[in-house]
């Protein structure tokens, strides 16, 4: 539990525009994000800009080697759309690649480790990357701009590197048992053998020319071309079983997305696949037993916060077992554009830094999205060849009422995600707060583990009464370790849009085509 003088705030305020809003956990995608709607672009567009220029200033969480959702609403179609650009299992796959080892501890996800983490590190641990299907759909059906002209401000940062931040040297840090096993991420994260210090370049051998063949070629040559040709060779040469065959047979799934109903709003997800289930049934639960909001939250509102929370985790390990994913390495952003479309976009590595390998000769960071497979043979999780990712905490979502977009967040985290994500979305549906005003409100964070986590903020009469009910954990919003998810979001206001980054981040930020 923290004492007094453990606890600080932050303060971040939101950035205004009137002609479209970026936020991202990286300032710098934030703004490569802006400069396409600068340039006619549309949210989608600003979305996928952004996402591509994330992979490339904040590679521990995210890339083209990832996978992920996004949830657009469509402001002249009044609809929404959900994107499923999840990871898929090699067919070739075989279980005796991953002995289970006992000696060794569970993984993030709850699952036996295998003999030599081949199910968590390394090559053999990345399932088909679907980051650049995803976007290159998104923006043939929906948006204005090309791949190649989303990819131009990732290419540019990219080539040129940037300074690394001290958050980007902590995060370094923390995983460089992991980082040291690979030459090329050593190499570009521990110069020397030591992390990279705050204002060196952060840059990426070989990234920038990758990125420069996908604008030429485009997902046709990443799938089916030879820059695909080069990621399964490089793969292979490390132990994968990925063949052509399965980066050509890859899909997205594009489909309508789920739907909640709070506060005569509608609530916009994934689904199933995602936290979408969840944050429906935390949602429902509040609306339930706070059928009449009192001004502001009181005790007894976090008490049914909390109790919704605990419901709705209960009901999803009741539906899939122990599956958990703890400290995932995960970007997600928000974009909105003058013509009323909304985006919320979630993709990752997994773990920080993925299977914590970097490609030598095409600087791809990968997932190591095998990590969400048991081992064990005969269970709904179990490894099986084409399998595709089919559950996750990743929760983009878009609030829309009277037929206009409200707000889109969306959040990192693992576990923490949903929880923090909707306790966003029901303060300002609850209580007309604003995204500033619910970004920085205190949290709680609980997923049926047997504690409930609350921020001190909250007070004195709050924390009593959660601690009658829950064993309690007392914990403020810190940079690490991170304990209440990381959001970004963007929102409509009465003068136009506005755009937040988790408060307690230091290089995450939000950025317009007229604040460039």
């Amino acid at each position: 539990m923290q004492t007094a003088a453990d606890r600080w705030e932050t303060v971040k305020r939101p950035v205004k525009s009137r002609h479209g809003m970026v936020a991202a956990q990286q300032i710098r995608a934030a703004e490569a994000g802006a400069e396409l709607l600068a340039q006619g672009g549309n949210a989608v567009d600003a979305a996928v800009a952004a996402a591509l220029a994330l992979g490339t200033v904040e590679p521990w969480m995210c890339g083209v080697g990832g996978s992920g959702f996004m949830v657009i609403w469509l402001a002249a179609e009044q609809r929404a759309v959900a994107l499923d650009f999840q990871g898929v299992l090699p067919m070739a796959l075989v279980a005796s690649d991953y002995p289970i080892d006992d000696s060794l501890p569970a993984t993030s996800m709850g699952f036996p480790a295998v003999k030599n983490f081949a199910n968590t590190q390394g090559a053999r641990a990345v399932t088909v990357p679907g980051a650049v299907a995803g976007f290159d759909h998104a923006l043939r059906r929906f948006g204005h701009k090309s791949l190649a002209e989303t990819l131009q401000p990732a290419i540019r940062l990219a080539e040129a590197g940037i300074p690394a931040s001290w958050f980007c040297t902590l995060m370094i840090s923390s995983e460089m048992e992991i980082l040291r096993k690979d030459p090329t991420a050593a190499s570009i994260y521990l110069p020397g053998g030591v992390p990279l210090q705050p204002g060196a370049p952060l840059r990426i051998p070989g990234l920038a020319r990758t990125l420069r063949r996908l604008a030429e070629t485009g997902a046709e040559g990443f799938y089916r071309g030879e820059l695909g040709r080069d990621l399964v060779r490089e793969l292979q040469a490390q132990g994968n079983r990925m063949t052509m065959e399965d980066l050509a047979a890859y899909e997205v799934r594009e489909y309508a997305p789920m739907e909640a109903q709070h506060r005569n709003a509608t609530l916009y997800t994934p689904g199933e696949q995602s936290g979408g289930l969840r944050q429906r049934d935390f949602l429902a639960h509040i609306a339930e037993r706070l059928p009449a909001p009192p001004k502001a939250p009181d005790a007894n509102t976090w008490r049914i916060y909390a109790d919704a929370l605990e419901m709705a985790w209960r009901a999803h390990r009741a539906r899939n077992g122990t599956l958990a994913e703890v400290g995932s390495s995960t970007s997600s952003l928000s974009a909105a554009d003058a013509d009323g479309n909304m985006v919320a976009l979630t993709y990752t590595l997994l773990d920080h830094f993925g299977a914590g390998i970097t490609l030598p000769e095409t600087g791809l960071a990968l997932n190591n999205g095998v990590s969400y497979f048991d081992p064990r043979p005969g269970l709904r999780t179990s490894m099986e060849g084409g399998k595709r990712i089919n559950s996750s905490n990743m929760v983009p979502t878009v609030a829309v009422r009277d037929g206009s977009a409200m707000f889109a967040i969306g959040a990192s985290g693992g576990d923490l995600i949903m929880p923090c994500v909707s306790q966003i979305a029901a303060l300002m549906l609850d209580f007309d707060m604003s995204l500033e005003q619910a970004f920085h409100s205190p949290r709680l964070d609980a997923s049926h583990r047997g504690s409930l986590r609350a921020d001190p903020r909250l007070g004195a009469a709050v924390l009593e009464e959660l601690g009658r009910h829950y064993k309690l954990e007392v914990s403020g919003n810190v940079v690490m370790p991170k304990l209440y998810a990381c959001p970004s979001g963007v929102a409509r206001t009465l003068d136009g849009l506005e755009g937040i980054n988790d408060p307690v981040l230091p290089d995450g930020g939000a950025a317009g085509p007229d604040t460039l």
